[in-house]
C-alpha cells in the first residue's frame, strides 16, 4: 500500500509540472460482474454470483510518456450464495443457501498506461494496463439478516484492456478486497471480503 501511495503521489506530481499538455476526457462506462466472497475461515460452500455496474469516469493522460490517471464514479452490485444451511448454528434458525446482494458506490482511482507510440496504430487500437485502489461506499443490500455489512471497503485492482478508434475502451480486471465486506451474527469472527471480476465497455464524449 505505502508503494502504491508512492506512485500515485509521483503521477500527481507529474500533473502539476505538465498540467498544461495533460488530456483529460470522460466517458461512460458500463459492465458485468462475477463475485464471490472470501471468508476468514472455509466453514460454508460459497459460489459466486452475477451482477453489474454502470458509472462515469475520467481520464486524464500525459502525452509523450504514456501514463496517466483515471477516477470514477461508479454503481457495483456484488455478493455471493453462501450455503449456511450446511452447519446447525444456523440451520436450526431456518437459514439455507443465503443469497447475499451487496449495492456499492464505487469510487475507482487507478493508475494507467497506454501504448501510445506505435506508428499511427494507436488510433486504431491501443492497449493499456492500469491498478489501483477502489473505495466502496454501501448503499443497500438484499436484507440477508444472518449477516452484518460494513458500511464501506477498500479494494485492490489490476485490469487490461483495448481502445479502439479513440472512442471506446473494452477491459477487463480483477479486485481483491482488503478490508471485510460482511461478518455473519452469530459467529463474530466470520466475516468475508469482497473478490470479483469485471469486464466493462466504455464510450468517451
Amino acid at each position: 500500500m505505502k508503494k502504491l501511495l508512492v506512485i500515485l503521489a509521483v503521477i500527481i506530481a507529474c500533473a502539476g509540472t505538465q498540467q498544461a499538455n495533460a488530456q483529460f476526457r470522460y466517458n461512460a462506462i458500463a459492465g458485468a460482474t462475477i463475485s464471490n466472497l472470501h471468508f476468514k475461515q472455509d466453514l460454508v460452500p460459497v459460489s459466486g454470483e452475477a451482477g453489474f455496474s454502470l458509472g462515469v469516469q475520467g481520464e486524464l493522460m500525459f502525452p509523450g510518456i504514456g501514463f496517466g490517471l483515471d477516477i470514477g464514479l461508479m454503481y457495483n452490485q456484488l455478493g455471493a450464495k453462501v450455503n449456511l444451511g450446511e452447519r446447525k448454528v444456523w440451520s436450526t434458525l431456518g437459514y439455507g443457501n443465503e443469497r447475499v446482494y451487496l449495492h456499492y458506490v464505487q469510487i475507482p482511482l487507478h493508475l494507467r498506461f497506454k501504448w501510445t507510440r506505435m506508428s499511427g496504430l494507436e488510433e486504431k487500437i491501443a492497449p493499456f494496463v492500469y491498478g489501483g485502489p477502489e473505495f466502496n461506499i454501501l448503499v443497500g443490500h438484499n436484507g440477508a439478516s444472518a449477516f452484518k455489512c460494513a458500511g464501506a471497503d477498500l479494494s485492490l485492482t489490476c485490469g487490461f484492456g483495448f481502445e479502439l478508434f479513440q472512442k471506446w475502451q473494452v477491459s477487463g480486471a480483477y479486485s481483491w478486497g482488503m478490508t471485510y465486506a460482511l461478518k455473519t451474527k452469530i459467529l463474530d469472527d466470520f466475516s468475508a471480503r469482497n473478490r470479483h471480476w469485471s469486464i466493462r465497455l466504455a464510450y468517451f464524449f
